[in-house]
C-alpha cells in the first residue's frame, strides 16, 4: 500500500480515500494547502491503483476497508478525520460498519457512491471498455466528471492518474460498484458527518446524497452548486474552507 503522509506532526489528522479509477493525487489541491495550516494529511492509494501494488485479487469492499484499517494501525492513528470521495466514500462507509469506525472522530463523504453505485447498463458499458479500450474508458470518465470547464493540460494530468491503475483492478471495481448497496452499513454511522455533493453530478446523482443524509442521523448535507463529481477541485476554496470548519 502506497501512503503519502504530509506534516506528520500536525495537530489534526485527515485521511483521504480517492475515487475510482484515480489515486491520492486527485487531492493535490488539498495537500498543498492544508498542511500549511497545521493539518496532517494522509493519502492512501488503494490496492491496484496509483503507486500501490496491483495484485490480481482482493477487490471486495470488505478487503479494501481492511486495507485501510491495516494502514490506520500501522501509523497508530488516533481520532482522525476520514474523507472519502466517490468509491472512496463507499470504502469509508464500509470501514465505519465493518471496523466500527475505529479511531474515526468525524466523517466526510464527497460525491460518495452510496447507498448504491453504477447502474447495470453503465457498469456493463464501462467494463467492456475497461477490458478492450481502457484509454477510451478514462476519457469517458473525464468527460462526465466535471461540471466546470477544464483545460486540456488538466485533462491530460487527470487522464494519466487514471491510467496508473491496473486493467484488472479497474474492471473489478466496476463490478463492485454495480452490486453495491450500503443501506445497512449507513445505519452504523453515529459520528458527526459532513456530506458534500455537486448538484450537477452525473456519476452519482445528488438525490443519492439526500438519501444518505436521511440515513445518517448526525449528518449535514452541503450542496455544491457549481460542481459535478469533482467538488474537491471544482470549488476547491469552498471545499477546503468547509473541511477546516467542520474539523475545528
Amino acid at each position: 500500500m502506497f501512503v503519502e503522509d504530509l506534516n506528520p506532526l500536525g495537530d489534526k489528522t485527515i485521511l483521504f480515500l480517492h475515487g475510482w479509477p484515480l489515486s491520492h493525487k486527485q487531492f493535490e489541491y488539498q495537500f498543498t494547502i492544508l498542511p500549511e495550516k497545521g493539518y496532517r494529511c494522509i493519502g492512501i492509494d488503494w490496492r491496484g491503483f496509483g503507486n500501490s501494488d496491483k495484485p490480481y485479487n482482493g477487490y471486495t469492499l470488505d478487503r479494501l476497508a481492511d486495507d485501510i484499517h491495516f494502514v490506520v494501525e500501522a501509523l497508530q492513528l488516533e481520532s482522525f478525520v476520514l474523507v472519502g470521495h466517490s468509491t472512496g466514500g463507499a470504502i469509508a462507509v464500509r470501514y465505519m460498519s465493518r471496523h466500527k469506525g475505529d479511531r474515526v472522530s468525524r466523517l466526510v463523504l464527497v460525491d460518495a457512491a452510496a447507498p448504491t453505485g453504477f447502474t447495470k447498463p453503465t457498469a456493463e458499458r464501462y467494463r467492456a471498455l475497461s477490458l478492450h479500450d481502457r484509454p477510451k474508458l478514462m476519457q469517458e470518465v473525464i468527460d462526465g466528471f466535471f461540471f466546470r470547464y477544464i483545460t486540456a493540460p488538466f485533462s491530460d494530468w487527470f487522464f494519466q492518474i487514471g491510467m496508473q491503475a491496473a486493467g484488472w483492478s479497474t474492471a473489478a471495481i466496476i463490478i463492485l460498484l454495480r452490486d453495491l448497496n450500503l443501506t445497512q452499513d449507513l445505519s452504523y454511522i453515529h459520528i458527526p458527518t459532513l456530506i458534500i455533493h455537486g448538484i450537477h453530478d452525473k456519476v452519482i446523482p445528488f438525490s443519492q446524497a439526500q438519501e444518505v443524509h436521511k440515513l445518517i442521523p448526525q449528518s449535514q448535507l452541503v450542496p455544491f452548486y457549481y460542481s459535478g463529481h469533482g467538488a474537491f477541485w471544482e470549488e476547491q476554496n469552498r471545499f477546503n474552507f468547509l473541511l477546516e470548519q467542520f474539523i475545528r
